[in-house]
């Protein structure tokens, strides 16, 4: 027993140094007492307690002994009141002197002469009768409040502001309930009274990162390549308050950051932005070929129409166009927008441009096709006109581009990264075809511990496109699986996804049977995935992850907007109709929030609008390229956005 008491007493006395090297306090609670009141009283959040006092969320009990960190706060000062209470008579005696009666009674020299007004012309002589005055005096505590009014800056979002005040994502909004998701230049919110001295400033020669739950230094270590001591070199709060989910911590733009966890990612709404109502010219160049159209007849004319592929997607992209300019008429900006017609041709393109003026156009949309969008951009280079591709990759980006379609590669890079921050995967499998046997072997560098699974071949080696299901069964782990599905075959995808779907299964504790949790994913979402074999129930039931240029647009959020357009054309717009309003929105919505588009890519680093999300980075050499992209997942036989 005394063997015990000995170890808890080292335990005790370890603990109680350890917080007195870390700056905290403790603090036995009374009956009747709140987190909040506590908060208060020693200038923290609620969160700061429960961080360092799990249990406290639970149930507050008399007598807890909680850690409370010692606040960055402003301590409230406190004055001295002194309340006159009466006098008492003092005879001087011989030797007496006004410093020696200031010490006696506990009172200034100054105001026993205001008391006895001979004094200041007078010496003090041995006799004299003095009212020696009696005070009552009082320790007033100034009210600092704990929070102060911040007016939100301009590019400022919510990740910013945390970061400059030293504190989460999370704390912010909880210190401003009802905060909406963006904020809005001029807003006022509440943040942390602390001195101005002590705030961050973001600098942005660093990027930032938000830290995800559950993640420590060594998660942090394997995803941005930054050990535990960089980080606190870079964050010295970490020394204090140690590592907190929602915390902003600043890294180098060297490190491994991915951009979907970025929290410097948040959406700007434009159309609250508007500098000035200056009108705008654009331009709009797309294939229509209308030299090719049968006018003879209505029937004539729309078979033209449907066997010519260019002309069915000119007039989609140029429906959505036509909506976006009478919505940003209705936001009073005043457009010109002239339309050419390409018609697959780059020597046409070069005449459209010798014989118009583009000197005073602010931006051209389009071309479609790759080589008469590198006509265009190449021509009008000179004249420093931007150039906005809405569907080209791979573009030679001139200074004047902007390739609004992001890259395959940013879609690859993006599911990667969104596996490997999930720290809660057991095991991770790589399914695939002898097609994407490359992508395959690519992954498997990247997820060293995964198992690779390839499609069953027949007696000349080519695919059957089909696995086996104990293929898959005797690699499925209990708890989480991640599987990669890797192909362009949908009978491929559909065996796959419907033998996974059989292999999930529940946790039965009367059968003694743990739970195995598969989620698919794949690096290169494709046709093969949404054909009528591919069962959307298994893709749902496997919460299938990919990644895409575009997300499905809500109607709810959009229903305006879709039955305008019913009512104009009689038909639901499609993914082409839609990229031409999003684009068009945000070509013009950046040119009448920014001196021109080039200064927009600064001054607004994300935008998103129906089924679309744009943000820009200049390559060092060149021009600009569309950095976002949308992860979403299959749930409930609908797809949808994953938030990270």
């Amino acid at each position: 027993m005394s063997k015990f008491f000995f170890i808890l007493y080292l335990m005790l006395f370890f603990n109680v140094n350890t917080v007195k090297a870390q700056n905290f306090s403790t603090h036995q609670v009374k009956k009747g007492e709140t987190v909040e009141a506590i908060a208060k009283r020693y200038y923290v959040t609620p969160s700061d307690i429960y961080s360092l006092n799990p249990d406290a969320k639970k149930e507050l009990k008399p007598n807890t002994v909680l850690i409370i960190p010692i606040s960055k706060a402003n301590k409230p000062k406190t004055t001295i009141v002194r309340e006159l209470q009466g006098f008492k008579e003092h005879k001087v005696r011989k030797r007496e002197t006004l410093y020696s009666l200031s010490k006696e009674y506990g009172v200034s020299e100054e105001d026993i002469k205001k008391y006895n007004t001979s004094l200041y012309s007078n010496t003090l002589r041995k006799g004299d009768r003095l009212q020696i005055p009696k005070f009552k005096t009082t320790e007033v505590a100034e009210v600092i409040k704990t929070t102060k009014k911040y007016v939100v800056q301009p590019k400022e979002g919510k990740w910013r502001i945390a970061y400059k005040f030293g504190i989460t994502v999370a704390e912010l909004e909880s210190l401003n309930p009802g905060m909406s998701e963006v904020l809005k230049d001029g807003e006022e919110i509440q943040v942390p009274n602390i001195d101005s001295k002590e705030e961050n400033k973001v600098d942005e020669k660093y990027n930032y990162y938000k830290v995800l739950p559950k993640e420590g230094f060594y998660r942090l270590k394997l995803k941005l390549g930054l050990e535990q001591s960089d980080l606190e070199a870079l964050n010295p709060i970490l020394k204090e308050d140690g590592l907190k989910e929602g915390m902003v911590l600043k890294i180098p733009f060297s490190s491994k950051l991915t951009e979907f966890n970025n929290p410097n990612r948040e959406g700007v709404d434009l159309s609250d932005s508007i500098r000035s109502f200056r009108a705008r010219h654009i331009a709009v160049m797309l294939p229509f070929r209308l030299n090719r159209i049968n006018f003879d007849s209505i029937s004539e004319t729309k078979k033209s129409i449907k066997k010519d592929a260019y002309l069915s997607a000119s007039l989609d992209f140029y429906s959505g166009v036509l909506m976006a300019v009478d919505s940003l008429k209705n936001l009073g900006i005043s457009l010109r927008v002239d339309v050419y017609d390409t018609k697959y041709d780059v020597g046409e393109v070069s005449r459209i441009i010798n014989d118009n003026n583009f000197e005073n156009v602010d931006a051209v949309i389009g071309p479609l096709t790759p080589n008469t969008f590198e006509k265009a951009a190449s021509e009008l280079k000179g004249l420093n006109v931007p150039v906005i591709s809405p569907i080209g990759t791979n573009l030679n980006l001139y200074d004047n581009v902007f390739q609004s379609r992001p890259s395959d590669e940013l879609l690859n890079s993006m599911m990667i990264n969104f596996v490997k921050s999930d720290s809660t995967a057991n095991n991770i499998i790589i399914i695939a075809d002898s097609k994407t046997a490359s992508i395959s072997n690519t992954l498997k560098k990247e997820f060293n511990t995964a198992r690779q699974v390839y499609s069953r071949k027949n007696k000349n080696g080519k695919d059957e496109n089909y696995v086996l299901v104990d293929d898959l069964r005797n690699l499925l782990k209990p708890g989480k699986n991640i599987v990669f599905l890797e192909t362009q075959s949908e009978g491929f995808a559909s065996n796959v996804t419907s033998i996974l779907a059989s292999l999930k299964q529940k946790e039965n504790i009367e059968e003694k049977l743990e739970a195995i949790e598969i989620i698919l994913v794949t690096t290169n979402y494709n046709n093969a995935f949404q054909g009528d074999e591919v069962s959307n129930q298994h893709l749902s039931k496997l919460q299938f992850h990919f990644t895409t240029t575009s997300k499905p647009y809500n109607e709810n959020d959009h229903g305006v907007f879709l039955r305008k357009y019913d009512n104009l054309y009689h038909i639901s717009p499609d993914n082409r109709a839609i990229k031409g309003f999003d684009l068009t929105m945000d070509v013009v919505l950046r040119l009448v929030s920014s001196n021109d588009l080039y200064t927009s890519v600064n001054n607004a680093p994300l935008t998103e609008y129906i089924e679309n999300k744009y943000a820009y980075k200049k390559k060092l050499f060149g021009g600009y390229y569309n950095d976002t992209a949308y992860l979403v997942k299959y749930q409930d036989l609908t797809i949808v956005e994953v938030k990270q």
